[in-house]
């Protein structure tokens, strides 16, 4: 890895935040590795990610932050920046079809993916074997109408013991409420289908092989009060065609989910995402 921290900042656009950004990180004995910008001119804001590596001197992240903020304080700036070594800790959570879990932790294993996982959360037991055998632990906590609150107060607690950075819903068949989700925004990544609205309910992919469907997508966003229209990351497609039964989609769509749910995980986990509204800036590699 070149780089050893990562800024990311959003403020209105206006001259000089390239030049003063770039003269800090000079003057605090650092290097930028990479540099991507972009001005959103419908809206006025500028929005920049920084990879940057220290040269000869030992240089802190939050020294880094301190010798920051008079310039973020000067354009208003909404910023962070991110120690690019240390993992982050991510938790699952998934229901009864377990590819993306499986996925990401193999990917997670093999060092695509630059995070730990200190724990699983289902409302079913099925992924229990899988997850056990990455020696990760596994909560299952079943959910219905009368227990809901109860387990999201759980859910909740473990975030805060764990020191949770982010949660994905690997396809995480259970909706959160609106002060989880508010208290959780820019936290939580889910993966859906791309038929949404077109085929809502049960059996989607059934729905679109009746309809002779010949694209067949999943969408990967930030989770909001919104039910499934939350800022999006990143999606994918992949062309059916009539000679395909039902469950060839439900195959086809399952592997456009894990893939499509994989990127932009990575695409977080690398500080490449910056929300912009109801849109996200993707800052890709």
């Amino acid at each position: 890895m070149t780089e050893k921290f990562i800024l990311t900042l959003s403020c209105p656009d206006e001259p000089g935040i390239v030049a003063e950004v770039s003269g800090l990180i000079a003057t605090a004995g650092c290097n930028i590795t990479s540099s991507n910008q972009y001005a959103d001119t419908a809206t006025g804001q500028f929005f920049m990610r920084v990879a940057i590596r220290p040269l000869s001197e030992p240089v802190s992240c939050d020294d880094l932050r301190a010798r920051f903020a008079p310039v973020a304080d000067k354009f208003g700036m909404d910023w962070a920046i991110h120690d690019a070594s240390k993992p982050q800790r991510v938790l699952i959570m998934v229901s009864k079809f377990d590819h993306c879990l499986m996925d990401i932790l193999y990917r997670m294993e093999r060092g695509a993916l630059h995070m730990e996982v200190p724990a699983v959360v289902s409302n079913h037991k099925d992924a229990y074997q899988l997850t056990a055998s990455y020696n990760i632990a596994y909560h299952h906590w079943p959910v219905t109408p009368e227990t809901k609150a109860e387990q999201e107060q759980k859910l909740l607690k473990l975030i805060d013991d764990e020191q949770i950075d982010l949660i994905v819903l690997a396809r995480y068949m259970q909706v959160l409420s609106n002060k989880a989700c508010e208290r959780l925004a820019g936290k939580v990544i889910n993966i859906h289908h791309s038929f949404l609205p077109s085929f809502k309910g049960a059996a989607p992919y059934q729905q679109a092989h009746e309809k002779g469907v010949k694209l067949i997508g999943a969408t990967a966003h930030y989770v909001t009060a919104d039910l499934d229209e939350g800022p999006i990351i990143e999606q994918n497609v992949a062309r059916v065609n009539h000679a395909m039964e039902a469950s060839d989609l439900v195959a086809t769509g399952r592997d456009v989910e894990r893939v499509t749910l994989a990127e932009a995980l990575k695409l977080h986990l690398e500080h490449r995402v910056l929300l912009n509204g109801t849109k996200t800036v993707v800052f890709k590699p």
